[in-house]
Protein backbone atom coordinates (compact mmCIF):
# COMPACT_ATOMS: atom_id res chain seq x y z
CA UNK A 1 0.00 0.00 0.00
CA UNK A 2 1.17 3.53 -0.75
CA UNK A 3 1.79 6.00 2.03
CA UNK A 4 -1.32 8.26 2.12
CA UNK A 5 0.97 11.31 2.14
CA UNK A 6 2.83 10.50 -1.07
CA UNK A 7 2.31 11.66 -4.63
CA UNK A 8 3.79 10.70 -8.00
CA UNK A 9 4.83 13.14 -10.70
CA UNK A 10 5.35 11.98 -14.31
CA UNK A 11 7.17 14.30 -16.71
CA UNK A 12 7.95 14.27 -20.44
CA UNK A 13 9.76 17.14 -22.17
CA UNK A 14 12.74 18.14 -24.30
CA UNK A 15 15.95 17.45 -22.42
CA UNK A 16 17.94 20.45 -21.22
CA UNK A 17 20.12 21.36 -18.29
CA UNK A 18 18.49 22.16 -14.97
CA UNK A 19 15.35 19.98 -15.02
CA UNK A 20 16.24 17.83 -12.02
CA UNK A 21 17.32 20.86 -10.03
CA UNK A 22 14.15 22.79 -10.89
CA UNK A 23 11.86 19.91 -9.90
CA UNK A 24 13.81 19.19 -6.71
CA UNK A 25 13.87 22.83 -5.63
CA UNK A 26 10.15 23.18 -6.27
CA UNK A 27 9.36 20.17 -4.11
CA UNK A 28 11.75 21.38 -1.42
CA UNK A 29 9.84 24.66 -1.17
CA UNK A 30 6.74 22.62 -0.33
CA UNK A 31 8.61 20.69 2.32
CA UNK A 32 8.46 17.51 0.27
CA UNK A 33 10.86 14.61 0.68
CA UNK A 34 11.75 12.76 -2.52
CA UNK A 35 11.26 9.02 -2.03
CA UNK A 36 12.28 7.80 -5.49
CA UNK A 37 13.43 9.58 -8.64
CA UNK A 38 13.87 7.79 -11.97
CA UNK A 39 14.88 9.53 -15.18
CA UNK A 40 15.78 8.71 -18.74
CA UNK A 41 16.90 10.70 -21.77
CA UNK A 42 16.93 9.36 -25.30
CA UNK A 43 20.18 11.19 -26.14
CA UNK A 44 23.19 12.54 -24.20
CA UNK A 45 22.10 16.05 -25.22
CA UNK A 46 18.90 17.41 -26.73
CA UNK A 47 16.89 14.21 -26.58
CA UNK A 48 13.50 13.58 -25.08
CA UNK A 49 13.51 13.49 -21.30
CA UNK A 50 11.35 11.41 -18.96
CA UNK A 51 11.07 11.54 -15.17
CA UNK A 52 9.09 9.75 -12.48
CA UNK A 53 9.41 11.20 -9.00
CA UNK A 54 7.58 9.96 -5.93
CA UNK A 55 7.60 12.28 -2.94
CA UNK A 56 6.10 12.60 0.52
CA UNK A 57 4.66 15.81 1.91
CA UNK A 58 2.77 16.65 5.07
CA UNK A 59 -0.95 17.38 4.78
CA UNK A 60 -0.95 16.42 1.11
CA UNK A 61 -4.76 16.44 0.62
CA UNK A 62 -4.91 20.11 1.64
CA UNK A 63 -1.94 21.30 -0.42
CA UNK A 64 -2.37 19.07 -3.49
CA UNK A 65 -4.37 21.52 -5.62
CA UNK A 66 -2.11 24.44 -4.79
CA UNK A 67 1.00 22.36 -5.48
CA UNK A 68 -0.41 21.22 -8.82
CA UNK A 69 -1.36 24.74 -9.94
CA UNK A 70 1.95 26.21 -8.80
CA UNK A 71 3.97 23.55 -10.63
CA UNK A 72 1.98 24.21 -13.82
CA UNK A 73 2.76 27.94 -13.79
CA UNK A 74 6.43 27.63 -12.83
CA UNK A 75 8.51 24.55 -13.61
CA UNK A 76 6.20 22.94 -16.17
CA UNK A 77 5.76 26.18 -18.11
CA UNK A 78 9.47 26.97 -18.09
CA UNK A 79 10.45 23.58 -19.48
CA UNK A 80 7.34 23.07 -21.65
CA UNK A 81 6.52 19.81 -19.92
CA UNK A 82 3.78 17.30 -20.51
CA UNK A 83 3.12 16.10 -17.00
CA UNK A 84 0.71 14.41 -14.60
CA UNK A 85 0.49 14.53 -10.82
CA UNK A 86 -1.19 11.75 -8.84
CA UNK A 87 -2.22 11.52 -5.20
CA UNK A 88 -1.14 7.97 -4.33
CA UNK A 89 -3.86 7.65 -1.70
CA UNK A 90 -6.53 7.78 -4.42
CA UNK A 91 -6.93 4.24 -5.72
CA UNK A 92 -7.68 3.86 -9.41
CA UNK A 93 -10.96 2.23 -10.43
CA UNK A 94 -10.48 -0.63 -12.87
CA UNK A 95 -13.05 -2.30 -15.11
CA UNK A 96 -12.38 -5.66 -16.74
CA UNK A 97 -13.75 -7.03 -20.01
CA UNK A 98 -13.54 -10.75 -20.72
CA UNK A 99 -15.12 -13.41 -22.94
CA UNK A 100 -14.79 -17.10 -22.03
CA UNK A 101 -11.11 -17.67 -21.19
CA UNK A 102 -10.71 -17.09 -17.45
CA UNK A 103 -6.97 -17.43 -16.73
CA UNK A 104 -5.98 -13.76 -17.04
CA UNK A 105 -9.16 -12.53 -15.33
CA UNK A 106 -8.84 -14.84 -12.32
CA UNK A 107 -5.18 -13.98 -11.83
CA UNK A 108 -6.01 -10.28 -11.56
CA UNK A 109 -8.97 -10.88 -9.27
CA UNK A 110 -6.96 -13.17 -6.98
CA UNK A 111 -4.07 -10.72 -6.71
CA UNK A 112 -6.52 -7.88 -6.09
CA UNK A 113 -8.23 -9.91 -3.36
CA UNK A 114 -4.82 -10.59 -1.77
CA UNK A 115 -4.00 -6.87 -1.71
CA UNK A 116 -1.34 -7.13 -4.41
CA UNK A 117 -3.16 -4.77 -6.79
CA UNK A 118 -3.57 -1.29 -5.32
CA UNK A 119 -6.85 -0.48 -7.07
CA UNK A 120 -10.60 -0.97 -6.86
CA UNK A 121 -12.22 -3.44 -9.27
CA UNK A 122 -15.45 -1.73 -10.31
CA UNK A 123 -17.00 -4.57 -12.30
CA UNK A 124 -16.46 -7.25 -14.92
CA UNK A 125 -18.30 -7.13 -18.25
CA UNK A 126 -18.49 -10.11 -20.58
CA UNK A 127 -20.15 -10.89 -23.88
CA UNK A 128 -20.87 -14.36 -22.43
CA UNK A 129 -22.45 -15.38 -19.13
CA UNK A 130 -20.08 -18.29 -18.44
CA UNK A 131 -17.86 -16.57 -15.84
CA UNK A 132 -20.57 -14.92 -13.75
CA UNK A 133 -20.25 -17.24 -10.74
CA UNK A 134 -16.45 -17.15 -10.76
CA UNK A 135 -16.47 -13.34 -10.71
CA UNK A 136 -19.24 -12.98 -8.14
CA UNK A 137 -17.32 -15.33 -5.83
CA UNK A 138 -14.83 -12.46 -5.47
CA UNK A 139 -17.63 -10.04 -4.57
CA UNK A 140 -17.25 -8.17 -7.87
CA UNK A 141 -20.31 -7.14 -9.93
CA UNK A 142 -20.69 -9.06 -13.21
CA UNK A 143 -22.57 -7.74 -16.23
CA UNK A 144 -23.50 -9.77 -19.30
CA UNK A 145 -23.49 -7.58 -22.42
CA UNK A 146 -23.96 -9.71 -25.56
CA UNK A 147 -22.31 -8.36 -28.70
CA UNK A 148 -23.39 -9.06 -32.26
CA UNK A 149 -22.79 -7.30 -35.56
CA UNK A 150 -26.29 -5.87 -35.31
CA UNK A 151 -26.01 -4.43 -31.78
CA UNK A 152 -22.29 -3.58 -31.51
CA UNK A 153 -22.85 0.18 -31.14
CA UNK A 154 -25.53 -0.30 -28.49
CA UNK A 155 -23.38 -2.86 -26.62
CA UNK A 156 -20.40 -0.52 -26.56
CA UNK A 157 -22.60 2.31 -25.29
CA UNK A 158 -23.78 0.02 -22.49
CA UNK A 159 -20.19 -0.95 -21.64
CA UNK A 160 -19.16 2.69 -21.60
CA UNK A 161 -21.99 3.51 -19.21
CA UNK A 162 -21.05 0.64 -16.88
CA UNK A 163 -17.38 1.67 -16.91
CA UNK A 164 -17.89 5.44 -16.93
CA UNK A 165 -16.28 6.01 -13.52
CA UNK A 166 -13.26 3.80 -14.24
CA UNK A 167 -9.71 5.05 -14.69
CA UNK A 168 -8.59 1.96 -16.63
CA UNK A 169 -10.18 -0.82 -18.69
CA UNK A 170 -8.46 -4.20 -18.87
CA UNK A 171 -9.15 -6.60 -21.72
CA UNK A 172 -8.47 -9.96 -20.05
CA UNK A 173 -8.94 -11.97 -23.26
CA UNK A 174 -11.99 -10.02 -24.45
CA UNK A 175 -12.52 -11.51 -27.89
CA UNK A 176 -14.19 -8.49 -29.46
CA UNK A 177 -12.62 -5.68 -31.48
CA UNK A 178 -13.45 -2.32 -29.94
CA UNK A 179 -14.57 0.35 -32.38
CA UNK A 180 -12.37 3.40 -33.03
CA UNK A 181 -15.13 5.55 -31.50
CA UNK A 182 -15.02 3.56 -28.25
CA UNK A 183 -11.20 3.57 -28.09
CA UNK A 184 -11.04 7.33 -28.65
CA UNK A 185 -13.03 7.87 -25.44
CA UNK A 186 -10.44 5.85 -23.47
CA UNK A 187 -7.16 7.04 -24.97
CA UNK A 188 -4.25 5.14 -23.36
CA UNK A 189 -6.64 3.86 -20.70
CA UNK A 190 -7.33 0.42 -22.17
CA UNK A 191 -4.79 -2.42 -21.73
CA UNK A 192 -5.05 -5.60 -23.78
CA UNK A 193 -3.24 -8.91 -23.42
CA UNK A 194 -2.40 -10.34 -26.81
CA UNK A 195 -1.64 -14.04 -26.82
CA UNK A 196 1.39 -13.58 -29.03
CA UNK A 197 4.78 -11.89 -28.92
CA UNK A 198 3.83 -8.87 -31.04
CA UNK A 199 4.43 -7.83 -33.77
CA UNK A 200 4.50 -11.51 -34.78
CA UNK A 201 1.31 -13.53 -35.27
CA UNK A 202 -1.28 -10.80 -35.03
CA UNK A 203 -4.96 -11.63 -35.33
CA UNK A 204 -6.69 -14.91 -34.57
CA UNK A 205 -5.24 -18.21 -33.29
CA UNK A 206 -1.61 -17.12 -32.86
CA UNK A 207 -0.58 -20.41 -31.21
CA UNK A 208 -1.65 -22.29 -34.32
CA UNK A 209 0.31 -19.74 -36.39
CA UNK A 210 3.34 -20.22 -34.13
CA UNK A 211 3.09 -24.01 -34.36
CA UNK A 212 2.83 -23.89 -38.14
CA UNK A 213 5.96 -21.72 -38.27
CA UNK A 214 7.88 -24.07 -35.97
CA UNK A 215 8.89 -21.30 -33.58
CA UNK A 216 11.28 -21.95 -30.70
CA UNK A 217 9.93 -19.10 -28.56
CA UNK A 218 6.34 -18.20 -27.75
CA UNK A 219 5.22 -15.19 -25.75
CA UNK A 220 2.57 -12.66 -24.84
CA UNK A 221 2.26 -8.91 -25.14
CA UNK A 222 0.40 -6.37 -23.00
CA UNK A 223 -0.23 -3.11 -24.82
CA UNK A 224 -2.44 -0.05 -24.84
CA UNK A 225 -5.35 -0.33 -27.24
CA UNK A 226 -5.53 2.03 -30.21
CA UNK A 227 -7.80 2.19 -33.23
CA UNK A 228 -5.26 0.14 -35.22
CA UNK A 229 -5.65 -3.51 -34.18
CA UNK A 230 -2.79 -4.87 -32.03
CA UNK A 231 -0.56 -1.89 -32.82
CA UNK A 232 -0.77 0.15 -29.60
CA UNK A 233 2.23 1.05 -27.40
CA UNK A 234 3.69 -2.06 -25.78
CA UNK A 235 3.94 -2.05 -21.98
CA UNK A 236 5.30 -5.54 -21.23
CA UNK A 237 6.26 -8.77 -22.97
CA UNK A 238 7.65 -12.17 -22.01
CA UNK A 239 8.63 -15.38 -23.75
CA UNK A 240 9.13 -19.09 -23.06
CA UNK A 241 11.38 -21.46 -24.99
CA UNK A 242 9.61 -24.38 -26.69
CA UNK A 243 10.62 -27.21 -28.97
CA UNK A 244 9.21 -29.26 -31.82
CA UNK A 245 7.78 -31.67 -29.23
CA UNK A 246 5.00 -29.30 -28.10
CA UNK A 247 1.71 -29.41 -29.98
CA UNK A 248 -0.79 -26.55 -30.29
CA UNK A 249 -2.62 -27.48 -27.06
CA UNK A 250 0.63 -27.51 -25.10
CA UNK A 251 1.76 -24.23 -26.64
CA UNK A 252 -1.54 -22.66 -25.67
CA UNK A 253 -1.20 -23.85 -22.05
CA UNK A 254 2.33 -22.47 -21.79
CA UNK A 255 1.19 -19.25 -23.43
CA UNK A 256 -1.66 -18.75 -20.98
CA UNK A 257 0.81 -18.83 -18.07
CA UNK A 258 2.78 -16.08 -19.80
CA UNK A 259 -0.37 -14.08 -20.52
CA UNK A 260 -1.35 -14.02 -16.85
CA UNK A 261 1.96 -12.68 -15.60
CA UNK A 262 2.46 -10.20 -18.43
CA UNK A 263 -1.01 -8.67 -18.08
CA UNK A 264 -0.74 -8.45 -14.29
CA UNK A 265 2.59 -6.63 -14.49
CA UNK A 266 1.29 -4.18 -17.10
CA UNK A 267 -1.84 -3.37 -15.08
CA UNK A 268 0.16 -2.97 -11.87
CA UNK A 269 2.66 -0.62 -13.53
CA UNK A 270 -0.16 1.48 -14.95
CA UNK A 271 -2.03 1.84 -11.67
CA UNK A 272 1.25 2.66 -9.91
CA UNK A 273 1.87 5.44 -12.47
CA UNK A 274 5.05 3.92 -13.83
CA UNK A 275 4.27 4.19 -17.55
CA UNK A 276 4.84 7.18 -19.83
CA UNK A 277 3.63 6.92 -23.42
CA UNK A 278 5.78 8.51 -26.09
CA UNK A 279 4.54 8.13 -29.64
CA UNK A 280 3.96 4.43 -30.20
CA UNK A 281 6.35 3.41 -27.42
CA UNK A 282 6.37 3.46 -23.65
CA UNK A 283 8.93 4.30 -21.01
CA UNK A 284 8.30 2.07 -17.98
CA UNK A 285 9.99 2.90 -14.67
CA UNK A 286 9.49 -0.48 -12.99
Amino acid sequence: MKNPCTATLLIKCQDRAGIVQAVSEFLYRYGANIVTLDQYSTEPEGGQYFMRVEFAVDDLPNVFDNLEESFSHTVAKTYQMQWQLFDNAKRKKVGILVSKYDHALLDILWRWQQGQMNCDIACVVSNHDDLRQAVENFGVPFHHVPVTKANKAEAEAQIHALMADCDLLVLARYMQILSPEFVSRWEMKVINIHHSFLPAFVGADPYRQAYDKGVKLIGATAHYVTAELDQGPIIEQDVHRVTHRQNVVELRAIGQDIERSVLTRAVRWHIENRVIVTGNKTVVFN
